[in-house]
């Protein structure tokens, strides 16, 4: 009679087991009915590789989404990780100046060409969302220096947002008050360029400083995520 190896041997891995002249026979049979082969991943990672390719598991939902820690619960807005690591900085800067009163949430940095369009467009809609913004349609009065009103919107405001338009562009380089705005911007950790009609490269051409600032572009996402991104950054 063969004799099981178990008791000296052990039988702890399948090849221990198929080595056992008592026990081969019977494991084989069933390993014939039954085959198992680890993953290194959860099933939950393999299903969503299965369905559509690992990067749609990044932050949990759309292709390479993340949520940063100042999403709230509950909150539908989506970032890519690069807008995460742009925005984490200038959230940062957010948080640091949550206790100083009477500060608008955005200073809003814009062509003047731009100012009933695209810009009054922006406004509009982070203020829907709750965002006070220093916007020099409203807030600069007749007969107020106007470079005085806008240091003192720089000075006021938590998040300095940079509406970079073809407009603008045209606008940097002859050095008039909009590149006064971006060189007291660029200054501080709480400059986010939105661009819109145009591109970073285009950007890079006329300002360069300006331009190894990543943001948000509307050439990924309609204007209204563009706000609401920016409502959740400086929301407290």
């Amino acid at each position: 009679m063969t004799r099981c190896t178990a008791p000296v041997q052990g039988h702890r891995t399948a090849s221990a087991a198929a080595a056992c002249p008592a026990c081969s026979s019977r494991y084989s049979g069933y390993r014939s009915s039954y085959s198992y082969s680890p993953s290194p991943y959860p099933s939950s990672y393999s299903s969503s590789v299965s369905s559509g390719g690992a990067r749609s598991r990044v932050g949990g939902s759309g292709s390479g989404s993340a949520k940063p820690r100042w999403s709230r619960a509950g909150s539908s807005v989506l970032y890519t990780p690069a807008e995460v690591r742009t925005l984490t900085p200038v959230r940062e800067n957010v948080e640091k100046l949550a206790s100083v009163p009477d500060l608008r949430d955005v200073f809003l940095c814009h062509a003047w060409d731009d100012r009933q369009g695209v810009a009054r467009e922006l406004h509009d809609l982070l203020e829907s969302l709750g965002v006070s913004v220093w916007f020099s349609e409203k807030d600069v009065g007749l007969g107020t220096p106007l470079l005085r009103a806008i240091d003192k919107g720089l000075a006021n405001s938590r998040v300095g947002i940079v509406l970079v338009t073809p407009a603008l562009l045209r606008r940097i380089p002859q050095e008039g008050i909009a590149e006064k705005e971006l060189s007291a911007l660029l200054a501080r950790d709480q400059l986010v360029p939105v661009v819109h009609q145009t591109t970073y490269e285009a950007l890079r051409g006329v300002s360069p400083l300006l331009g190894s600032r990543s943001g948000l572009s509307t050439a990924e996402e309609p204007m209204k995520d563009v706000a609401a991104k920016i409502a959740e950054l400086v929301a407290l």
